[in-house]
């Protein structure tokens, strides 16, 4: 609900509302802005200013009109060197923001001098676009390269991006990109920040090193990629004369998972990319152990982890509990088996094609990611594939022989599974014998997509299995006792909690508190803070700080053909257009008297329908004669800029009065 409306904008507040209207003292009509205002009304705020030699009148912001608030003008401190009173907990943070609306001056970074320099450059304010630069005198590397998907405080927007001007206006000392795993939050940035900053070498693992070339096919028009594919046992790679960087094994969702180890001149920094911990009932697998005893011997300066799941107590069940799980419902069910799950699942994908061979059923993949997936999978022959089957042959197998393998478990409008729930699928149709598992949880945000979409599957009959129902997910981010154990495993001096919210940053920073690491040894960073540690041999000796200064950090988008960093004011007419549409008025104006040459016309999208709003357009077209008129008497030439603000301010007012809506109102002003 917005808070910042009088009341409530739904249809059952119709009659409410009129009769709240009416009920209002008669307004007079203010005769130099051309408003209506109550008699205990203050006057409209108002601006001096000189024009041609005279002084005008310009008018403000109708008093007691609030703030839009949006993702870029949230009315919440940006960040920058401002000082807070608000109680701070012991460990460091980024400075804190300042309020406003405008984009930040940003202010020089001083040179690194002897400090390693650590610089999250998206991950850390939000779920995806994980990018981090690591910097030591004339060498940086980079760990990751993701993207963020739009939502709803972004119309428009294909993709967000990390900024990375700083790494634009360093690209000279860029030695190579280090990727931990081949998901979109960590590799889809790829195509757009690449060619920007001199197109360095890539360094990954195989999987990944197949996601990355899938994704450029789209981007042919753009210089190849080089990629350098990683095995398990090579020697750590050189960049530049100050890095070494290794690879070392973990768990998550995806084949060839890894984390990062960087060897500095001042120690060895740790990132874990994504990862969880593969357990029996709290119980970790053996090979799990086996993956982090190579940390048990030497201590790391720094350490940074994922931070996503740890909001959730407890371990995450079994990825081999899921599997055995839904190999029980394959093996019961009579009919179709239909499971959706995250493309990106890609390990439980394999799974699932392992389960359909073991119980002699054939197997068809739908959705456009799946299929791109499943391809890579084919083409390093993970798993036996002979059973996969097209969609056009569906109908010549029985049904109690056939699993779909889907996309769309999250209600998206256009994918597989809602596309077979709405009955707009053309080839497959649901009935009482099949059987759908739902392998996946909700995503914040989606609450509304899935219930629609289950909505429409339990219309169909067909027996539904979510996991809420049964155990038929896992996440591939690991639980708070998960990351506590690897804390336990990975003996370090200073963290830095990774990819996720704030929220989720700060409760792993006490986590790690709670674990014995002292407060002055953790950073809780924002996007684009510069971290830096000192080496040993400096004044006070080695620590971790927080500089004042930060690097740009404005949201980067992709928006259509156009990449660069949001515009907040184009943004924010789009949320007020979706919000409350746009109010266009055309009038002509005789230059000679500034008098009106006809009534004016007006156009409106999206506010009010206009045949039905006869009273409200004439109240309003008088208003803007009244308000041009008044503002051009003795005016020569005509100022139209002046005239313009002037009818924008009238007429706005004026409609909020009447209908309680903010339609972006656009003045057309002829001169004739």
């Amino acid at each position: 609900m917005n808070t910042q409306r009088p009341y409530s904008r739904g249809r059952d507040n119709n009659r409410r509302r009129s009769s709240w209207m009416e009920r209002q003292p008669a307004r007079s009509f203010h005769p130099r802005t051309g408003t209506y205002q109550a008699p205990d009304m203050k006057a409209p705020r108002t601006a001096t200013h000189i024009s041609n030699g005279t002084k005008k009148t310009a008018i403000g912001r109708p008093a007691g009109r609030p703030m839009r608030r949006s993702r870029f003008n949230t009315g919440a401190p940006r960040y920058g060197g401002t000082k807070s009173n608000t109680p701070r907990s012991t460990e460091q943070h980024a400075p804190n923001r300042d309020t406003g609306d405008t984009k930040e001056k940003l202010v020089p970074i001083p040179p690194i001098g002897d400090n390693l320099r650590i610089i999250p450059l998206g991950g850390v304010e939000e779920i995806g676009r994980n990018m981090t630069a690591i910097q030591y005198h004339d060498d940086i590397i980079i760990i990751d390269v993701g993207i963020q998907f739009s939502d709803e405080e972004t119309p428009g927007v294909d993709y967000i991006l990390p900024n990375i001007r700083y790494l634009e206006e360093n690209k000279d000392k860029i030695r190579g990109v280090f990727i931990t795993h081949g998901h979109l939050d960590h590799i889809g940035g790829i195509p757009y920040v690449l060619p920007r900053i001199g197109n360095p070498p890539i360094y990954c693992r195989e999987f990944a090193a197949l996601f990355i070339q899938k994704r450029q096919e789209e981007f042919s028009h753009l210089p190849p990629l080089v990629i350098k594919t990683v095995k398990k046992n090579d020697a750590p790679v050189a960049a530049g004369p100050h890095f070494k960087i290794s690879f070392f094994g973990l768990t998550h969702s995806i084949p060839d998972s890894t984390g990062i180890i960087v060897d500095t001149p001042l120690g060895r920094i740790i990132t874990t990319g994504d990862v969880r911990v593969e357990n029996n009932d709290g119980v970790p697998d053996d090979d799990e152990i086996s993956q982090y005893e190579i940390f048990k011997k030497d201590k790391a300066l720094l350490l940074m982890m994922d931070s996503t799941g740890v909001d959730r107590p407890g371990w995450t069940i079994s990825e081999s509990q899921v599997i055995k799980n839904i190999d029980d419902i394959v093996a019961k069910v009579g009919g179709r088996v239909i499971i959706a799950t995250f493309a990106s699942q890609v390990e439980r994908v394999m799974e699932f094609i392992k389960i359909a061979a073991k119980y002699d059923k054939k197997i068809v993949i739908e959705g456009r990611s799946m299929k791109a997936n499943v391809a890579i999978v084919k083409q390093l022959d993970l798993v036996k594939m002979d059973h996969v089957i097209p969609i056009e042959d569906i109908d010549t197998v029985p049904p109690h022989k056939v699993m779909i393998i889907a996309t769309g478990a999250q209600g998206e409008e256009f994918a597989a599974l809602m596309r077979i729930s709405n009955q707009t699928h053309k080839s497959i149709r649901l009935n009482e014998t099949d059987t759908v598992i739902l392998s996946s949880s909700v995503i914040p945000g989606n609450e509304r997509a899935v219930t629609k979409l289950k909505d429409n599957l339990y219309r169909h009959n067909a027996r539904i299995i979510t996991y809420l129902d049964s155990d038929v997910h896992a996440s591939g981010h690991g639980k708070r006792s998960e990351l506590e154990w690897i804390h336990r495993q990975i003996p370090y001096t200073f963290f830095i909690p990774v990819h996720g919210h704030h929220f989720m940053l700060k409760m792993h920073a006490e986590l790690a508190r709670s674990l014995g690491a002292e407060a002055k040894n953790i950073i809780v960073p924002d996007n684009g803070s510069v971290i830096e540690i000192t080496p040993e041999s400096a004044e006070g000796g080695q620590k971790i700080f927080v500089r004042p200064e930060r690097a740009p950090h404005e949201d980067m988008i992709v928006e259509g053909f156009r990449i660069g960093e949001a515009q907040e004011v184009v943004i924010r007419d789009r949320q007020a257009l979706a919000q409350d549409g746009m109010f266009v008025l055309i009038a002509s104006i005789n230059v000679a008297n500034g008098k009106l040459k006809k009534s004016p016309d007006i156009i409106s999208r999206g506010f009010v329908y206009l045949r039905e709003s006869q009273d409200l357009l004439h109240q309003t077209r008088w208003i803007i004669k009244k308000t041009i008129e008044d503002a051009t008497v003795g005016m020569n030439p005509i100022n139209f800029d002046y005239v313009k603000q002037a009818v924008t301010d009238a007429v706005s007012k004026f409609l909020f009065q009447q209908t309680a809506k903010r339609p972006i109102v656009i003045p057309v002003l002829l001169g004739v």
